[in-house]
């Protein structure tokens, strides 16, 4: 499988282009603050896919998709004091959050099909 056949990769990819949309419109002060970690998180969830996509073991694998995971929840973590602060409106939340919950679904699909098709070895 391609990793541009993964759907929870296609998805991190759509989040960072949106979430550079929203970096890129911050001041410097801002960007130093809190958009550094922000987009530094959401460009974690694709990396962490892709390189486990990489490995050959499934527990391997699987190590980098939880690390995801994790990334991912950092990233909704700096949306939501994004808006709290007022940085963003609810426009700019709103579908960036949404893509981001159904990212968190996706990986907890794959990390289970990967868990899955190591029994089948």
């Amino acid at each position: 499988m391609d990793i541009k056949d993964i759907e929870s990769y296609k998805l991190a990819r759509e989040i960072s282009k949106d979430a550079w949309d929203i970096y890129s419109r911050l001041n410097f002060n801002k960007q130093k603050i809190i958009g550094d970690q922000f987009i530094r998180s959401v460009d974690s969830i694709a990396a962490n896919i892709a390189e486990g996509h990489g490995r050959y073991h499934y527990l391997d694998r699987n190590k980098f998709n939880y690390n995801a995971r994790g990334s991912l929840i950092e990233a909704k973590h700096w949306l939501e004091l994004l808006l709290e602060r007022k940085i963003i409106n609810e426009k700019q939340y709103a579908p960036l959050h949404e893509k981001l919950v159904l990212c968190a679904q996706s990986i907890n699909r794959f990390i289970q099909m990967t868990r899955e098709a190591a029994k089948e070895l």
